[in-house]
Order: C-alpha cells, then structure tokens, then sequence
C-alpha cells in the first residue's frame, strides 16, 4: 500500500525522564502530546510491562522502563515474524533492547542473531555488550570481519579460495595415503600369518598407494598455504574452546591464530556456525553474492536468521554502493589482449562485441564533454551525463549504431561462455602449479557486465553513467593507452550501472529473513524508510530523548538563508563568521562546526578568530583529528556535515559543549542525485506530491530533504550524550525558523523535524544568540570563574 494509505501503527515517546509517558489512543504519527509528550499509537494497545524471560540477557541491574517496553514490543514483533523500524535517541538504550528479545526468541525457535552496522565505534560497542551478556548468561557470540584484513599472506579472494581448494586437496590426499598404508600394513600382516586372500587384496591396496604418490609429488609444484595446512592438520580444539570463552575481536583472533602459525579467518569461518550471535559489517548481508556464502557458514537458511541493523539510516546508500556495477576501459582493453591469445572460434565473437562496446565508450565520452569541461577532469572519477529521456543512453545508442556481426546477444553469450571456460582453466593452472598467481578472467568481466549493461540500462531506477578520470603516475599500477593526445593527458573512461531505488536490493533480504530489527536515532519518517527499503508488515516505534530537557538547548538562529547562491556574498559571510564566534566565545569549552562542505569549513575556519582551529580535510585521518581536538578544553572542529566527523562518533561531556550546523546542508544535486530524484518520483509520487518545484515532489523529499534533515538530527546528537551531560545545538539558517513556514514555506524545512525536536527549537535573532548560550551555561553552572561576557 502507498504511503498516504498505510495504517498507523506505531508508538513513539519524548520523555525527560526515565518514566514511560503514557500512550494516547487514537494519536495520528508524529503528532505531539500536550505537555511536549510526543506519542504515537500502536493498534490501540497499551504495553505490558513484565518480568519476561528474556530479561535473563540483560547484562545490567534493571532496564529503563522505556527500554523494557521497547523489548516487549520487539519480541512481539518477533514473534509475528515482521520487521521493526525502531527510532531511539541516544541513551535510549536501543542495542540491548533489540538484542535481548531477539536473543531470548532465537533460543527458543532455533535461530540465529546477526547485529550489524557499518560504524567501527559501534562494532566495538556490540562487542562490549555482547561480551556483558556472555558473562551471565551462555551463549556464544562472534565478530566477523572479511578476509582482506585478516589474511597471514595477503593475497586476494579468488587466489585466497584457490590456495584453499589445493591445500585441502593436499591434504585428503596425505589423508588418504595415511589410510592405504595402514590398510596395506594389516593386509601384510594377515598374509603372513596365512590368509591368501590378504595377499591379493594387500596387492590391490599397492597400487591405489603408488597412485595417490604420485598425485602427492604433483602438489610439490603447486601454491598451497601454509596457515590452512595447519588448520586441517593439527589439533584445534584449544581455538574454539579459547574462542567461545569470550567475545573475541578479529585483532585477537588474528594474534591468536598468527603466534600459532594457522589461519585465523578460516578458523572463525568454522567457528561462527551454530553460533547464538554475529556481529558484522553491513555488506555481510548487503551484498547478495557474500550474504549467500555467509549464511552457508552460519549454517543457516535466511529464515532462521534475526538481523539487527544499527545506523539504519545509513542502509538505503549502502545497499546503493553494493549493487553498482563498472566497467573500466583498461579492463576492457585487457580482456582483448587476452583474447587475441586464445585459439577458439569464440574468440572472434567476443573480441567484435567488445571491440565495439569499447568504441562506444569511447565516443559517449568525447561526445559528452561540454566545451572546456575535459580540462577540468582530474584523478577523480567525474560523471559525464549520457542518459536520455526519450531513448535508451548515448553509449548503448553508440553500440548498437556501430555494431556489425551476427547478433550481439548471441556475440555476449559466446563471450561469457568462454569467459568462464577461461575462469576455469586459470582456476586449475594455479591450483596445479602451473602459474605463480591465480589470474583473474578479464574477458568473463567484461562480457557480464555489456550483457547487464545493453539488458538493464534502460530499466526503471537503474541509471546509466559515463564517467571519466585522468591518469596518474602509478594510478592502479597501470599506463593505459586510450588513443586519447598525450598533450591533454591520458583520459580513460568507466561505464556504470548505478542503482537508483535501493529496494531493488533490499526486498528480498527483508522477505528472506526471519524478521529485522533496524534502528537509529534518526529513522522518522518511517512511511518513507519502508518505501526506500521495500519493507511490508513493518511495526514502528520511536523515543524521544531521555535526558533531562533543561539541560539541552536548540537555538534556530534567524540569520540569512544560507542558499549556495548567497554564499559568496560578504554580507552573509560576516554573519556567519559573527554566528559562530559568539558561539564560540560562550562555549566553556569545545565547539563543533558543520557545514554543507569541506570548502565552506575551510572557508570559515580562516575567517573566525575565537577558539584553537581544527579543519577537517580530505586525506586527513579522522580518529587523529578527533583525538586532538576532545583533547583540547577551547577547541573549533570545522568539518563537512557529509564526511566521517558527523555520526558514529561520541563526543561525551567535555569532548563537546556546543554543537553549529550552517546551512541546511543538501548535497551536491548533479544529474546522479537528479536520476534518484526521478526514480523516487516515478515510484513513489502521487496527485498529492506537487508539481512545481523540484521541491514539492515526492523525488526530492526522499531523495534530498529527508537524508538531509538525517544527517543534520545526526550531527546536533553529537552532543548530550548521557544524564549528567550538558549543551546547546544551533542551527544557522532562517529556513529552520518558524518565520520561514510562514514566509517562505517552499524553502522551509523545519516541519521535517520529529515534533517533540521542533517543540524545542527556539528562534533566535543572531545578535541574541550570545545572550541564550550566557543564560543556559550559567544555569549550568558551566563556567570556569566569571562567565565571558557577551
């Protein structure tokens, strides 16, 4: 059912104090109780609040009693077998109170938890809870982490799963050898003591042994690993005992497994099935081809498996990155200079298919550079625009312009089939020695991906790139020769399937599980994240904060509307820098800066005088810049709103006082974002979404605004993160004002705020800002001596 027609069907409490607020019958979604009690309605019930047996995995005294409502409402949720968009903000508890019910009902029906997140902070924290629960109560919980950073030797994955396949090969052969000359050992015995039938069968035994000898001394030319050797060679029965007596992080499962001489990584592979719980990185489950192999090393069906997804918001981009599929030119060009080596009448096929998708790219590129724009292309990947409205993308245009064969479908059907023929052979020439490193099969690359390519790039919500980078010296170890003059630089170009509507990927994942738990603190609207998730059946629920109210503020500063046009302009770079300087100056102690951009931190960053500066670059480590800065006690971090500083990331008590974010800060709107925005559109607008501005529609609110406004509820939860802690958030721009509803409703975004946030944003003229943060701070008592004056 679309959005305007769901049923309401959630519950969702702002409290400043651990009481549960009562739930209101008949309250529409996001509505706000009188009293600033936000509440929302869940099929009319009232929650019960008893001492459930799942209470047994809770690792601490007593939960909060909203925390112990959201596990009833969770294991009911189980129970159905539906999902559950569940909002908490910080300090609500959210980790346990999904773990714990789903714990308690995988126990009982034979499942299996997975938590996941794409957040390393948060990893650790799963780890420290699990770790809290195993401590009273048995289970057996693991952390999972990909090969790349776990692997003793360091090769790649197809060369890793060859090594693998040789080495066990090695050893069932060593295996079997063992058995026979026991075997033949036994026979020799029983004939000398007379048995003439030993004798003949011993005779049969000797020769299954000089044959399995002879396939030994083949393996001494070919690569096995040693760390897997010793994995299915020697005892490892003190590894599993060692890693089920604690939840053990993949660094010390890695020492472990290291000081020993085996394979960490294939120890956990063998060690995480049948586990109670996993923690893992997102693309476990994100990635179809992964999450396949995953749930085969669970020992699971889909079905049986309970997923828990932190950072929830962060699911819609991610599953996007997961699915985009490339295709480069040089990977292109490999493939035909494979082929050119290969005797099979495929080979003409594939190389003519190729040959011409080559051309293609080629001239969609030339051709889709406006005048000027190719100077402009750097090391970074930059996206020329080739898709049309009223026929398919310039480069499949190009390709079936300049196509001449047979038929290109057949042409792309003999390159794949040979492409894994080759697969298959460079499999075996390394498996038996016969090369040093296991190649990987260029032309099955490229003939898959023009096979997606002229089938897909035409469908509803995938959107067809171009895109375009400079060679560098050293760039992926490669000197390519595009044909392309030396004198501007070598240019090479890159063919993308970029997937516009995540649930294109996300659905069957959501279907296949048992049930999902997906939260974070900023998932509202939840009409809006089952859409973009392709979510049915979805229980909701959302709590406020449960800190005390009097110890936060959040000012809407009514200075200019920061729209990228305006900024450049003196007067409102002034403001600005006026802005954040009294917040500064009135901080007692550190300030963090979010803006829509690196730039415009930069940018600022020079202009303010109060404070010591911490910038946020590109290519700058984060942890180290983050380390200094909660080092300090008058510290100024200016960072983008999109970089790595904005969620994910404690700044506890004194780490950060006052938090700004200028701007509304939407991402850059190039023709890839516009691509979602029309996909969204088409999937999701109705006669109700507008149809003026970009604004209005449907496709820029899921698109645009909503992530925006995420992202921003994300960087003003940075501070406040516990009881006793304290701070002010402000928003610099007029758009998040009252005013702004009223005055400019088309541009105003304050009404895309939960309502228990918009109940406490408190408009402020900029020149007053100093007097609201001098009043809240002394209330506070915050001050060091004499409070700074204003």
């Amino acid at each position: 059912m679309g959005s305007s027609e769901r049923k309401d069907r959630s519950v969702a409490i702002r409290t400043g104090t651990p009481a549960v607020a009562p739930v209101v019958a008949g309250a529409g979604r996001d509505t706000v109780h009188p009293g600033g009690i936000s509440v929302l309605f869940q099929r009319g019930l009232t929650p019960v609040v008893s001492q459930a047996s799942y209470l047994r995995y809770f690792p601490y005294s007593e939960p909060y009693e909203h925390q112990r409502e959201a596990m009833g409402r969770i294991y009911e949720a189980l129970e159905d077998g539906s999902d559950m968009l569940f909002e908490g903000a910080t300090g609500t508890g959210k980790t346990l109170a999904s773990l714990v019910p789903a714990l308690e009902y995988a126990r009982e029906h034979d499942k299996t938890v997975v938590i996941t997140t794409n957040v390393h902070q948060q990893m650790r924290q799963f780890r420290r809870d699990a770790s809290a629960i195993a401590e009273t109560e048995d289970i057996r919980a693991v952390v999972f982490r990909g090969k790349g950073s776990m692997c003793h030797i360091d090769v790649d994955y197809q060369e890793c799963q060859a090594l693998r396949d040789t080495t066990r090969d090695l050893v069932e052969a060593e295996q079997e050898q063992a058995e026979l000359e026991r075997k033949q050992g036994e026979l020799l015995a029983e004939g000398q003591a007379g048995d003439s039938d030993a004798a003949a069968a011993r005779s049969s035994v000797m020769d299954e042994l000089e044959s399995v000898e002879e396939e030994l001394e083949e393996f001494a030319d070919r690569a096995t690993c040693d760390h897997y050797y010793r994995n299915l060679t020697a005892d490892t029965t003190d590894f599993f005992a060692w890693l089920y007596e604690d939840v053990r992080t993949p660094d010390e499962i890695y020492e472990y497994a290291h000081e020993r001489g085996l394979c960490g990584y294939e120890l956990l592979k063998e060690g995480v099935e049948g586990v109670d719980l996993v923690v893992c990185n997102y693309h476990h489950l994100l990635s179809p081809m992964i999450r396949e192999q995953f749930f085969r090393w669970l020992g699971r069906d889909p079905e049986d498996v309970i997923a828990i997804f932190d950072e929830a918001h962060n699911v819609e981009s991610a599953a996007r990155d997961h699915a985009r599929r490339t295709l480069t030119e040089n990977t292109v060009e490999s493939a035909l200079d494979e082929l050119s080596g290969v005797e099979d009448p495929r080979a003409d096929n594939a190389e003519n298919v190729l040959e011409t998708f080559l051309g293609a790219l080629r001239e969609a590129y030339e051709e889709g550079f406006e005048f000027g724009e190719r100077a402009t292309v750097g090391e970074n990947w930059y996206d020329l625009a080739i898709d049309n409205e009223d026929r398919r993308d310039d480069l499949t245009l190009a390709f079936l312009q300049t196509y001449v064969g047979p038929g290109y479908e057949s042409e792309i059907d003999a390159a794949v089939e040979l492409g894994n023929e080759l697969d298959s052979r460079y499999e075996r020439e390394y498996k038996n020695g016969e090369r040093s490193v296991r190649k990987e099969c260029q032309t099955l690359q490229a003939a898959e991906f023009v096979a997606q390519w002229l089938e897909e790039s035409g469908a509803m919500g995938t959107y067809p790139v171009v895109s375009v980078r400079r060679e560098q010296d050293g760039t992926d170890g490669e000197t390519l020769d595009t044909g392309t003059d030396p004198a501007d630089g070598e240019i090479y170009g890159r063919a993308e399937l970029y997937t516009c509507i995540p649930n294109q990927v996300t659905r069957a994942l959501f279907d296949d599980l048992h049930a999902s738990v997906l939260m974070s603190a900023t998932l509202r609207p939840f009409d809006v994240t089952e859409d973009v998730l392709g979510l049915d059946d979805v229980e909701t629920m959302a709590y406020g904060a449960q800190f005390p109210e009097q110890r936060r503020r959040t000012y809407t500063v009514d200075g200019p509307a920061l729209f990228a046009s305006k900024r450049e302009e003196p007067a409102v770079q002034e403001s600005v820098t006026e802005i954040i300087e009294d917040t500064v100056r009135m901080t007692p102690g550190n300030t963090l800066v979010f803006f829509p951009s690196y730039g415009e931190a930069e940018r600022y960053s020079e202009r303010v005088s109060e404070g010591t500066t911490y910038l946020d670059e590109p290519g700058t480590s984060a942890h180290d810049l983050r380390e200094r800065f909660t080092d300090d006690d008058d510290g100024v971090l200016y960072t983008s709103m999109w970089g790595t500083l904005g969620e994910g990331v404690s700044y506890d008590g004194d780490d950060a006082r006052s938090v700004i974010v200028v701007g509304v800060p939407y991402p850059h709107l190039d023709e890839r974002m516009q691509a979602v925005q029309d996909a969204y559109e088409e999937s999701f607008g109705d006669e109700t979404s507008g149809t003026g501005r970009g604004e209005d529609s449907a496709g820029w609110r899921y698109a645009v605004e909503i992530p925006t406004i995420r992202k921003t509820r994300q960087a003003l939860g940075r501070v406040v993160r516990s009881p006793e802690d304290f701070g002010a958030r402000v928003l610099v721009d007029s758009r998040y004002t009252e005013r702004a509803e009223m005055e400019m409703p088309s541009y105003a975004v304050r009404g895309s705020f939960p309502p228990e946030e918009r109940a406490e944003m408190i408009d402020m003229d900029p020149e007053k800002l100093k007097f609201g943060l001098l009043n809240f701070y002394a209330d506070m008592d915050a001050y060091d001596g004499d409070p700074p004056t204003p």
